[in-house]
């Protein structure tokens, strides 16, 4: 794309608007963010990689297929694939070219070849000419793209495919070259959680190439109306306050969310969404109260830093405690420890139907989380990374879940861990002790620790900080069975680590305890001699770590 394809676009290209009138296509306000991204990645030299997340009628279907026509009928050996969901939106998108091509000066305008297909190709008949052209698809066709090599790809509406979805798209992105001139662009309004999700997700953890674009309905400047005088709701005065929306686009929002979507607000949420938290909403029946989680997410802050313990175990004790600033660590801090302050840490390990070891540390006073721990299989590492963690936060209380591997308690037991959480026989009215470490999740305590966390969230969120845990909440569904578990294809590590956390909390103190923290300090200097270390925060100063 050279840096003229905006003035080349917006003088040559012509577009049917809203009332079918043709006109020239000017960039609106979520289209020249687009063509910014887009513009960025071409000046650094990087293939373009974009995957949209959109509201309705933003215009970013029409503004790709007018930069795509642009590239093709000015360079050689240029082609682009299009496919829609289904056959008609294959159609509108192909007519659309065809228009762009129509009212395209006598000047410029390129020679072209007859073709049969849903294809416009430009070259002439002795084969001098760009020899570039633009194809149509329809996803669903088979094996579509198999047999093509393309420079650039638009892969509309991804969300409402048919078909195996990750499949057809495994074939086409193999057609195009992964090199800086080549583009690819999946956009597409959502539709719960599916394979576009998915593809969403890994772009925002940045696991692959993907620039995650959202763009919330808020940000297009003709969704307003003028204020009749209405009195706002809090939901409304929140996005005054979180999103500045003016009141002649609550007065649109409300009037869509009457005549557009039937009066219900999700489906309102789904399709103009604000947040892409917002757009997909669950297709099952979440467990969790979802109007608090999205609110929450909205509001939490990065953690302060993010990284893991460097350490070695020498056969008795875990040595060479320090932390180590790293972004892809396991480990996030919101909050670091305070002097005298109790801590409660849960952890669900990695088993059946599960990837990854998690662990949330709590203020016991607070019930606030503070950290959060979340790395895949190495069960070692999580035993060092655990007990760091521990001795971190002032010895904090420590319970793992034991279903599927002991070896992570048995280790901490091993290593004297001082403060490591008591089983207890949950199907009795005594609430005995059993001489029993770790936290055990069955038919009886598992719908106690969620049930637990299902209130917190209810009534008191604004103590979780984790925006990864918080979306796992959104996937974490009601099934057609009555069991609350994660939605197929999701992840629920995290939700459980927390019941567990909060779970266990009764177990340790919940008020500053001088004595009580001296007492623990003096117990493992005895056992094990003194070992202070210090890692640095943001500001440079030391903080002990134990």
């Amino acid at each position: 794309m050279s840096i003229n394809t905006k003035k080349y676009i917006e003088s040559y290209i012509k577009i049917r608007d809203k009332e079918g009138n043709i006109i020239p296509l000017k960039f609106n306000e979520p289209q020249l963010k687009y063509y910014n991204v887009i513009k960025s990645l071409h000046e650094q030299h990087k293939p373009i990689r974009i995957i949209i997340l959109k509201a309705r009628q933003m215009g970013f279907s029409t503004e790709t297929e007018s930069i795509i026509f642009k590239n093709v009928v000015t360079n050689h050996n240029y082609n682009a694939g299009i496919v829609a969901h289904k056959e008609d939106s294959t159609t509108n998108l192909f007519n659309m070219s065809k228009r762009m091509l129509e009212y395209l000066p006598e000047t410029i305008k390129p020679e072209q070849k007859k073709s049969n297909a849903k294809e416009l190709v430009f070259n002439n008949q002795s084969g001098s000419g760009l020899d570039s052209k633009i194809k149509c698809m329809t996803a669903g066709g088979k094996g579509i793209g198999r047999s093509d090599t393309f420079t650039a790809l638009h892969l509309s509406e991804l969300a409402f495919w048919e078909g195996n979805k990750q499949n057809i798209l495994l074939g086409l992105l193999q057609a195009v070259p992964n090199i800086p001139n080549s583009m690819i662009v999946i956009e597409s309004t959502a539709n719960g959680f599916d394979y576009f999700k998915e593809l969403w997700d890994k772009a925002v953890a940045g696991e692959n190439d993907f620039y995650p674009l959202f763009v919330g309905w808020n940000e297009l400047e003709e969704y307003k109306m003028s204020y009749s005088g209405f009195e706002l709701t809090k939901e409304e005065k929140e996005l005054q306050d979180l999103y500045n929306v003016s009141l002649d686009q609550l007065e649109w929002r409300r009037w869509c969310i009457k005549n557009n979507c039937g009066g219900d607000i999700d489906k309102f949420k789904q399709e103009y969404p604000i947040t892409p938290e917002e757009a997909f909403l669950s297709t099952g029946k979440c467990y969790f109260n979802k109007k608090n989680i999205i609110s929450r997410i909205n509001k939490v802050e990065e953690p302060k830093i993010k990284g893991s313990f460097a350490c070695y175990y020498d056969g008795l004790r875990i040595r060479g405690r320090k932390f180590n600033e790293d972004d892809k660590g396991s480990i996030k801090i919101y909050k670091y420890p305070e002097n005298y302050v109790p801590y409660v840490i849960g952890g669900d390990t990695a088993g059946e139907g599960s990837d990854y070891f998690t662990a949330h540390v709590i203020n016991n006073i607070t019930g606030e989380e503070v950290a959060v721990l979340k790395q895949q299989y190495d069960e070692i590492e999580y035993v060092k990374q655990i007990y760091c963690l521990g001795m971190f936060y002032n010895k904090a209380l420590i319970g793992l879940e034991t279903n599927f591997s002991t070896y992570p308690i048995q280790k901490l037991v091993e290593l004297n861990y001082p403060n490591l959480y008591v089983r207890k026989k949950e199907d009795t009215y005594v609430s005995k002790h059993e001489k029993s470490f770790g936290f055990k999740t069955t038919s009886i305590t598992r719908p106690l620790i969620l049930a637990n966390l299902q209130e917190i969230v209810k009534d008191e969120i604004d103590v979780i900080n984790d925006k990864d845990t918080l979306r796992e909440m959104l996937t974490f569904i009601v099934n057609k069975n009555g069991r609350a578990e994660a939605e197929q294809s999701y992840h629920d590590d995290l939700v459980m680590g927390l019941a567990i956390t909060y779970y266990i909390r009764t177990q340790q103190e919940m008020k500053k305890s001088k004595i009580q923290y001296e007492q623990m300090n003096d117990f493992f200097d005895k056992e094990f001699g003194q070992d202070d270390e210090y890692i640095e925060d943001d500001f440079g100063s030391s903080i002990e770590v134990f």
